[in-house]
């Protein structure tokens, strides 16, 4: 769910200028990347990114991953607290060349602290997004720049892993919640999020940035997040506008971008509209976190029917936005359309292991070898959800 905006594909479009960087998917992992990585994919721009997601699906349908899953993303972790996008070399200290990021850094803290044992590596992180916090509360992409909601919400998910309230988060006067009212749009416009203001400072609906700041103004996250009680109604534009205002006009938003076809579309410069399956996934987290599961049945639906064939081709972190979405929906990630979602992507890493009922040795050390030898990959295939319009 959450977030939303793969660092992949924001660090590719600024290393190369273009909007849909793909990676073709190899039918098992490449002997170079690491053991205890989810997915086959080059992980450059997203390694940490997918690692957190299939670690938070699976901690939320209360599925153990491998320990050299939950160690390798804790090896990624930088001195200073933040995470790369991908540290090839962890044995190495972060340099200035090594690009951290604010998206990679809360995804990681969420993660870890939903596996446990790692507390001290989980502050550190969030002290380290702290001493980035924008003056208007936010958080940009990179520290120092200019906030945007997908980033800001991802990173109130964070937050809450140190169970301070979210509003006393503050540089200077402005908390996290003012930077997400500062990018919501009035009912004239839809009631949405913007991702960030154009040059001129105008606000553009996104559906994207919406999902992800329904969330994050809710005062949830990734980890936290669960189904709400409030009926999604109309939007409704008050005097002075509370985070929860934003977010209720943000979930309206969303049921009519949904209410159609069952699905957001995708609308790339130069290509054909289609739908857009990681967004209505993200939507669907959304929708329930405001009105409840029943607020996400019909997109979730449309999700069960038609996502395999996607969630395949673009692997742990599509799988892991399925779960998600299932689960704060109402539904079984272990049949969902058919399909065993916890199954599929925990195929993607390194097996779990199991602890044989045998109490001899021989016994028990075969189960940890089998569990270590064992894992597939399926390959990652980008898609570009930044800064792009939709319905």
């Amino acid at each position: 769910m959450n977030v939303r905006r793969s660092a992949a594909v924001l660090a590719a479009t600024v290393a190369i200028g273009t909007g849909t960087p793909a990676v073709a998917a190899s039918p098992s992992p490449s002997p170079s990347l690491p053991s205890g990585l989810y997915g086959s994919s080059d992980p450059t721009y997203d390694g940490v990114w997918r690692q957190s997601l299939a670690l938070i699906a699976l901690y939320r349908v209360h599925a153990e991953p491998a320990a050299a899953a939950v160690d390798w993303l804790a090896g990624q972790q930088c001195e200073s607290g933040a995470f790369p996008a991908f540290r090839a070399n962890p044995a190495e200290a972060c340099d200035a060349k090594l690009m951290v990021d604010t998206n990679s850094t809360a995804a990681a803290a969420q993660a870890l602290s939903a596996v446990g044992g790692h507390g001290t590596a989980v502050t550190k992180a969030v002290t380290w997004l702290k001493s980035v916090q924008n003056k208007d509360g936010g958080w940009g992409y990179t520290p120092g720049g200019a906030s945007d909601a997908n980033s800001t919400s991802v990173v109130i998910g964070a937050l809450m892993t140190q169970h301070n309230p979210v509003s006393t988060i503050r540089n200077g006067a402005k908390s996290p919640y003012d930077a997400l009212l500062k990018l919501s749009l009035p009912c004239a416009d839809g009631g949405a999020f913007a991702y960030q203001p154009d040059k001129k400072g105008k606000l553009t609906a996104n559906a994207d940035a919406t999902a992800a700041a329904v969330v994050g103004a809710l005062g949830q996250g990734m980890v936290s997040v669960k189904a709400g009680d409030k009926k999604n109604a109309a939007c409704s534009d008050a005097a002075r506008p509370t985070p929860k205002d934003a977010a209720a006009n943000g979930s309206a938003y969303l049921a009519k971008a949904v209410a159609k076809d069952g699905h957001l579309t995708s609308a790339l410069p130069g290509s054909e509209n289609q739908p857009d399956y990681g967004n209505t996934a993200d939507a669907v987290v959304a929708l329930a976190a405001q009105g409840g599961t029943a607020a996400a049945t019909g997109p979730l639906r449309w999700l069960e029917r038609n996502s395999a064939k996607w969630a395949e081709q673009n692997g742990p972190a599509a799988y892991a936005q399925l779960i998600l979405a299932a689960e704060a929906g109402g539904a079984d990630p272990s049949d969902f359309g058919g399909t065993d979602l916890v199954k599929q992507l925990t195929a993607t890493g390194p097996a779990p292991v199991t602890a044989s009922q045998d109490d001899s040795d021989t016994s028990v050390w075969w189960m940890v070898g089998a569990g270590l030898a064992a894992g597939a990959g399926i390959g990652f295939l980008l898609s570009s959800r930044n800064k792009r319009k939709q319905p």
